[in-house]
């Protein structure tokens, strides 16, 4: 059996590594380190886009597990169709949900707070007091119930808010009360103060914040988007955000990187950040005891965690 593992980071960097593998290092660049053919474990690079991530699947005849270091697949799901049947796709659950829900808190405070403006005031000497949102009583709508939106409530808990309500694909009951399903979001929508985007990309859920969905949010709530950019339809935001009806913050953006020039940049009521969600100083430390864990059990030949999806 074949027992080349690429990863984007130096092996001798990741303690627990199991012996009689055979690690290659591969960020991306133009150069393999090693015949793909020969590949058994590839882990994607990190934050390298879609081309990069896709580029050796094709030659990759003998790969059995394709790692992510994201939550969400949707960037490696191109090259999904020229992969070999019985590989299983994993993703990195476990690693970004704490530094994703402290940027969604972060987002949300910040629109609320007007923490922007205070920025800007600071710059222009300008003291701008007055009476702003808070978080506490209001409601907050999670779409995308996985492990990044139970850790977005687990945060939310200490700050009062009214009613938490969660949306996911189907509906479930967990510890913290009942999931809606996708279905009711219009029954939902217009009770919540603040709507928080967790959702992966899909079929499913590309463009699902259009302009139907925005016209349903109450005047003056607030969207956070820390899910992907292509769930949101840009230019039907872009219209309520100059129209002044709804607030918004952005982690992530359609198109990505946002381009100079864009609309997006200067539209009013609306915060921005660079995709950061994941990338934080927690992300190294639990991706490498991620990869430690999953290839000590594909070396034992035992299953590998958070699998997605296996190729059929």
């Amino acid at each position: 059996m074949t027992a080349d593992v690429w990863l984007p980071f130096a092996a001798k960097d990741i303690d627990g590594l199991p012996q009689g593998l055979g690690y290659r290092f591969w960020d991306g660049g133009p150069d393999y380190p090693a015949d793909p053919a020969e590949c058994a474990f590839y882990v994607v690079p990190y934050m390298k886009g879609s081309d990069v991530a896709v580029r050796p699947l094709s030659a990759m005849t003998s790969v059995r597990v394709v790692q992510t270091l994201s939550a969400g697949i949707d960037h490696v799901q191109p090259g999904i169709g020229s992969l070999p049947s019985g590989v299983r796709l994993c993703n990195a659950r476990g690693v970004h949900e704490a530094s994703t829900a402290e940027l969604t808190i972060a987002l949300v405070l910040a629109s609320l707070r007007g923490i922007p403006g205070f920025v800007r005031g600071q710059d222009s000497e300008d003291w701008r007091s007055g009476f702003y949102p808070a978080l506490a009583d209001k409601s907050v709508l999670i779409v995308g119930y996985g492990s990044i939106g139970a850790a977005i409530e687990d945060r939310l808990a200490p700050f009062e808010c009214a009613r938490v309500a969660r949306v996911a694909r189907s509906a479930r009951t967990t510890e913290r009360g009942e999931v809606h399903p996708l279905s009711e979001l219009p029954a939902l929508l217009p009770e919540a103060d603040v709507v928080i985007l967790s959702t992966p990309l899909t079929s499913a859920t590309r463009g699902l914040v259009d302009a139907e969905f925005l016209a349903g949010m109450k005047d003056g709530s607030l969207l956070v988007n820390v899910a992907r950019g292509g769930v949101v339809d840009t230019s039907a935001l872009l219209t309520e955000l100059e129209r002044g009806r709804l607030n918004a913050a952005l982690d992530v953006t359609n198109p990505e990187p946002l381009p100079a020039g864009h609309p997006l940049w200067h539209a009013p009521n609306l915060l921005i950040s660079p995709h950061v969600g994941g990338s934080t100083s927690a992300f190294l430390p639990r991706a490498k005891r991620l990869l430690a864990g999953q290839l000590t059990r594909y070396a034992a030949g035992e299953p590998v965690e958070n699998v997605v999806l296996t190729t059929e």
